[in-house]
């Protein structure tokens, strides 16, 4: 008997009849022996219509307030989801993230977990039933509920599978697994039987939207046994795992993210610490910077460039704005029209000539390069709004990663 965590996402609960679909994968998960604990997402578009119906109330309602509403989509899920199995005639019971035992920190809309206190799930479980948990959510140490962000369900699942030891932790998506890109941009691209956590890390921090990084990130750090798969089909998926058996491929995949905005600061006086006046502030705000470019001093001045999801771009102007002084910057400019497309591969560290490739590849479609972020596994570029698919395309070609 083995204990198995699943978690299925909006669009595999959208109506009744794909409810009545996963819980068939949920019984049917039962019915060969093995303990079940099940993770849903909200219905459909359930999340962007409750942020409608918000914004026709007040466009500024506070985050605990939007925290409240919105974690009811989950709870409509879960139910729905025990309905249909009580349907089909076997146990189950239905849980909010506070009976699930999962407390976050109090930063409302993008929490964290902090710790699960697994033994009400455990309670149920050896009473025979299957256990439905909402994701996204948990509560505070103030009793308020907190919801985690963009992919939180993802994160629940994995926190719990990590909380109560389980065996597997099934992503089920409306996509069969992990592929080399998007087989909606380039249709010949492939799937992946297996996937590194650092490459599969990587690909979700850069605009991959088959797992959110925070899952990937815990299920790493926790060693979980991780699997997407397709609720549609339930055809094998991807494996998530610590190493990979076959020889490492010089390139695994090509990822875009258009959720990004750039920031230049021109004319920062050419002294230590600036730098960190910058970064700091931002990160007081809860931030997030990805790609930082700084110009070589002259006439004991420099620019400073960076990244920011599109999303904190009034914030971040707003912070810019109002900390000239103290930041010491003669100018300062901003974009949304760009976007950044990477490629991700653990064999890239032993592979020389790979960012000279991919360069290569940009330069024959006459894609122009603004900035550029590099690690051991990943080569990252902005390049023009409008231009992300076609450089997804002539890079999933240039590695030949379909072959």
């Amino acid at each position: 008997m083995s204990l198995i965590v699943q978690k299925f996402g909006g669009s595999s609960v959208a109506d009744a009849k794909r409810v009545f679909n996963v819980a068939g994968i949920v019984t049917d998960t039962y019915k060969e022996g093995n303990d079940v604990i099940v993770v849903v997402s909200a219905q459909g578009d359930t999340t962007d219509d409750l942020i409608e119906k918000a914004n026709e109330i007040n466009p500024h309602a506070s985050k605990r307030e939007m925290d409240m509403l919105l974690s009811s989509g989950e709870q409509i899920s879960a139910s729905l989801l025990a309905m249909a199995i009580e349907k089909l005639g076997l146990p189950v019971v239905s849980m909010t993230g506070w009976q699930a035992g999962i407390t976050t920190d109090s930063n409302h809309s993008s929490a964290r977990i902090r710790k699960i206190n697994p033994e009400r799930i455990k309670n149920e479980i050896d009473q025979k039933r299957i256990v439905i948990v909402t994701g996204f959510q948990g509560t505070s140490k103030y009793d308020n509920i907190t919801t985690l962000g963009r992919g939180g369900s993802d994160t629940s699942a994995v926190a719990l599978a990590a909380a109560c030891h389980a065996d597997l932790c099934e992503i089920y998506t409306d996509v069969d697994g992990v592929y080399t890109t998007d087989p909606r941009i380039v249709p010949e691209a492939k799937k992946l039987d297996e996937i590194t956590f650092d490459e599969m890390l990587e690909l979700a921090s850069l605009g991959a939207n088959v797992l959110h990084n925070r899952s990937v990130e815990m299920a790493k750090k926790y060693n979980v046994n991780l699997c997407v798969r397709s609720s549609l089909t339930r055809a094998e998926g991807t494996v998530v795992k610590e190493v990979v058996n076959m020889e490492k491929m010089m390139v695994r995949g090509v990822a875009k993210d258009c959720d990004v905005a750039r920031i230049s600061l021109v004319g920062i006086e050419d002294t230590p610490g600036k730098a960190f006046r910058i970064f700091s502030l931002l990160a007081k705000h809860n931030i997030n910077v990805d790609i930082i470019l700084q110009s070589i001093g002259r006439n004991n001045k420099k620019d400073i460039s960076f990244t920011v999801s599109q999303t904190k771009i009034d914030e971040v102007v707003d912070l810019i704005k109002s900390n000239k002084d103290n930041i010491g910057f003669e100018d300062f400019s901003y974009t949304t029209a760009v976007s950044k497309v990477s490629i991700v591969g653990a064999g890239m560290v032993t592979n020389p000539g790979v960012a000279a490739k991919m360069f290569e590849a940009l330069y024959e479609a006459q894609i122009n390069i603004h900035m550029i972020a590099t690690s051991e596994i990943k080569v990252s570029v902005l390049i023009d709004e409008g231009c992300e698919q076609k450089a997804v395309k002539v890079l999933h070609d240039k590695f030949e990663l379909a072959l």
